[in-house]
């Protein structure tokens, strides 16, 4: 995959990855997220709680929605906030929030890409965790969705949150850039 690789990011800070298709910026955040073992060496989150994994304080929302078509957008929160646990916000409020609120009570196979992304952003919102892996989360989203986006964003930073967003775009809000080379 990668070698030689070695970065650090601070609460209140968007670590964005960037680089060509294939050098490792999805593998990154997936072993950032503990669904991929690294050969060697180590992933450490300072200050973070310490009788949890470093995967059970991050969010990762991969570029595609992990969404059940036949359950209902409420439905399918409400599996992401019972399945993570934690601290826990209402659902309606998080459905809200992206601008679903209407769309509660229709299956998941209705909504748009862009709706479908956003239902994605509110498991964000559901259950909080202090780092989100975002891998290309501005993927689908229109111009509102993008600034909506931002905002979530920013109010996560302001709560002393971490974001390491795979990107080979701008996310809106100001980021630090580590860019990935080669092919993984």
């Amino acid at each position: 995959m990668f070698s030689g690789l070695d970065f650090s990011a601070a609460s209140g800070e968007v670590l964005a990855v960037t680089g060509a298709n294939g050098s490792g910026k999805t593998s990154l955040l997936r072993l950032i997220a503990g669904l991929l073992a690294p050969a060697e060496g180590a992933i450490a989150l300072e200050g973070g709680e310490s009788e949890l994994t470093v995967a059970e304080q991050t969010h990762y929302l991969g570029h595609r929605d992990a969404l059940k078509p036949a359950l209902s957008v409420m439905e399918n929160l409400s599996f992401w906030r019972d399945f993570f646990g934690g601290e826990v916000s209402d659902a309606d409020d998080s459905l809200k929030a992206v601008g679903l609120g209407h769309a509660a009570h229709l299956p998941a196979a209705y909504l748009s890409a862009g709706q479908r992304r956003r239902l994605s952003l509110a498991r964000l919102l559901v259950t909080r965790r202090p780092v989100w892996l975002l891998d290309e989360p501005t993927a689908a989203l229109d111009a509102a969705g993008q600034q909506l986006l931002a905002g979530l964003l920013r109010d996560h930073l302001g709560r002393g949150g971490l974001i390491v967003a795979a990107t080979h775009g701008p996310l809106g809000i100001e980021t630090r850039e580590l860019r990935m080379e080669g092919a993984s």
